[in-house]
């Protein structure tokens, strides 16, 4: 309940860690891949405008020369070192098809496939270092060191990583709870949203459980050690992501699921085209002449093409209304997904308490605008989340607060004042309401059903005592964001699934907001390894889950999912920098909006694959059958590739966005 998080004396940075870890972010031109693409697209974009003016080629060669060297050296490299290890990859045969476009005269067309190459590579080397960084993060979550207690009560500050199951140890106000454990005696109130995603803390007493890494509040506990640091949640978590991110199915785009197949065929091809006619006699420049236009004519750039635009055009489109995805994998991805869980605080919820219910006694005299002026003056000194939630619906009621004297707070129980000359206790029904000399008739009994029925509905409930005497109830209760219930239809149209939800919270308050909502399948007081678990289940059975979520807990989960999709305005860094893709603005309806563009990109995507192929079996057969002119060859492949670019790039327009899936009236 309430409490004066205010009074408490100012830990030791030591003892506690920071209240929100240091972002740790690989800088991008740190990374060799992103300087090397960087050089070739500058170097590129400076060739542009001379050779397409018609400026010698003195002034544009070496500048295109360059970019080829700078963004092709290194999956050229990479690709060789493939090639040693018997493996042909859509690296090398995308080098080797730029060099042979350049030997031909398609210089252009060449450093445009490499400078496509060395982007996406260093795309993908920046997500991969951002993860990294945020999993090292995480474990600033945890202190690094703790007040071990000796038989004889001596305190000894030890490192944390040395504490054995058995040890006891002190968790003063406003540090961080060292190590797993469970409580011997001392009341406090626990911030454990980095573990449950509780929005409020959490009332421990002994015999609690407690985290490491979370929050004490005001009261100090004597904590018993139960697990191994190096097995504690928060450690778990570490590993969780960790591994989901290893072992995740490999998240590839169409062509580089058929590389190898495509290389080696088109290689086989090439040389096949060059030696045959050799062997029946043909003179070795017009074997040679057609060997080079099969490779041109057969390399797969339209079917690179067919791919990135739509994708890449559809990601600018969602990023333009507030979903960042993190590459066109994830782009991909996200339209093939059948089955939705969403977390509840922060993603269907705002994450923050306000007061729902004001519920005054009658014969207290006692309106409910006085019930809450009352209640917000004897709150006002205290910086616990309920008191922030009463403190401001009072505010935006604009009700004067009168001045309140003589603030305690105790742990669990709530907070007392003296306001206008009353002792104003307001705080936990359970204990408040034990003093009252009535509890068991006329106010008392009222006062009870009237607790029963609110937390019946979800809320949180804390009572107002005035000299002693019940004056009435508050409901408190998480705020549902505005589209949560459209967004729910939504999802529920485009997969044929009701989504799930996934809540470390309690079972009343996942259970009432399920309901608003539309949800029927509810599960409540998971740890994040229970969310791997469930994701895990449904993956085991066929579906490619989508995970949405904001928290520290929901990362491992993220990162095991088929996608995963951050709320960035309250995001944690590790479940930003875990998901595949972020809504920016908190919009939770754009999130099936998303998911519809994704859907619209794929389907371009089939399209110019069709065309492309068409081109690519047209022009091939063409010249194995008979004599393919090498510039009508080029012209083909050169229509071809502008063709599916074009195609792809339809989705750029505003129109595009799926704005029926943001309609309340819609779902």
């Amino acid at each position: 309940m309430p409490s004066a998080l205010d009074q408490r004396p100012a830990p030791t940075a030591a003892a506690t860690g920071p209240a929100h870890p240091p972002r740790r972010r690989t800088r991008v031109l740190a990374l060799p891949e992103a300087r090397w693409a960087l050089a070739s697209l500058v170097l590129f974009l400076l060739a542009l405008p001379p050779h397409l003016l018609g400026a010698p080629a003195w002034l544009w060669g070496p500048l295109f020369a360059a970019a080829y060297v700078t963004g092709g050296w290194e999956p050229g490299w990479e690709g060789l070192k493939a090639l040693k290890d018997r493996t042909l990859d859509v690296d090398l045969l995308m080098v080797v098809a730029a060099l042979g476009a350049a030997a031909i005269g398609q210089v252009l067309d060449g450093a445009l496939l490499i400078v496509i190459f060395a982007t996406s590579g260093a795309l993908e080397a920046v997500a991969t270092a951002r993860t990294a960084d945020s999993v090292r993060g995480l474990l600033d979550l945890a202190p690094t060191t703790a007040t071990r207690l000796g038989p004889d009560g001596t305190e000894e500050t030890v490192d944390a990583a040395r504490l054995a199951i058995g040890d006891t140890i002190l968790v003063r106000p406003g540090e961080r709870v060292g190590a797993d454990g469970h409580v011997l005696d001392g009341a406090s109130e626990i911030d454990q949203a980095t573990i449950t995603g509780e929005p409020l803390p959490v009332a421990k007493r002994a015999g609690d459980g407690v985290f490491a890494g979370t929050v004490n509040g005001t009261g100090a506990l004597r904590v018993r050690v139960a697990r191994d640091p190096a097995d504690s949640v928060i450690a778990r978590i570490v590993r969780m992501v960790e591994e989901a991110s290893a072992t995740k199915a490999p998240t590839q785009l169409f062509i580089e699921r058929i590389e190898q197949r495509y290389s080696l065929g088109m290689v086989l091809a090439t040389l096949a085209v060059f030696a045959v006619p050799l062997v029946l006699g043909d003179a070795l420049r017009p074997a040679l002449l057609r060997a080079m236009t099969f490779m041109i004519v057969a390399s797969p750039c339209a079917v690179v093409l067919s791919t990135m635009p739509p994708l890449l055009s559809a990601i600018a489109n969602a990023g333009r209304h507030g979903v960042l995805a993190k590459s066109a994998v994830v782009m991909e991805r996200l339209g093939r997904i059948d089955t939705v869980a969403l977390d509840k605080t922060g993603t269907l919820t705002e994450g923050t308490p306000y007061v729902t219910d004001l519920r005054p006694l009658p014969e207290a005299g006692c309106d409910e605008m006085g019930l809450l002026r009352l209640a917000a003056a004897a709150e006002h000194p205290s910086e616990h989340p309920l008191a922030h939630a009463v403190v401001a619906t009072a505010r935006a009621r604009e009700l004067p607060l009168p001045a309140a004297a003589d603030f305690t707070s105790t742990p669990g129980r709530g907070v007392a004042s003296t306001v206008e000359g009353h002792k104003v206790e307001v705080g936990s029904p359970a204990l408040l309401l034990a003093d009252v000399a009535d509890a068991g008739a006329g106010a008392g009994r009222r006062v009870r059903d009237g607790v029963r029925e609110l937390e019946d509905a979800g809320r949180t409930v804390v009572v107002v005592l005035r000299d002693g005497v019940p004056v009435g109830l508050l409901g408190i209760a998480d705020r549902l964001r505005a589209d949560a219930t459209a967004t729910i239809a939504a999802l529920t149209r485009l997969t044929g699934r009701t989504p799930v939800l996934l809540t470390g919270d309690n079972e009343r308050a996942a259970e009432r907001v399920a309901a608003e909502v539309g949800i029927t399948d509810v599960r409540a007081r998971l740890l994040p390894e229970d969310k791997v678990a469930a994701v895990r289940e449904w993956e085991a059975r066929g579906h490619r889950v989508l995970v949405v979520g904001d928290g520290v807990n929901d990362a491992p989960a993220l990162a095991a999912a088929h996608c995963g999709i951050a709320m960035g305005k309250a995001g944690s860094d590790l479940a930003l920098e875990t998901a595949d893709a972020v809504v920016v603005r908190d919009e939770l309806a754009a999130i099936p909006a998303a998911v519809r563009l994704s859907r619209t990109a794929r389907r371009l995507v089939v399209q110019n694959l069709v065309i492309a192929g068409t081109f690519i079996t047209a022009l091939v057969a063409w010249d194995l059958i008979g004599t393919l002119p090498l510039p009508l060859g080029v012209a083909g492949h050169e229509g071809s590739t502008v063709l599916v670019g074009l195609n792809g790039l339809r989705l750029l327009r505003e129109g595009a966005w799926p704005r029926a899936e943001l309609s309340p009236t819609r779902g």
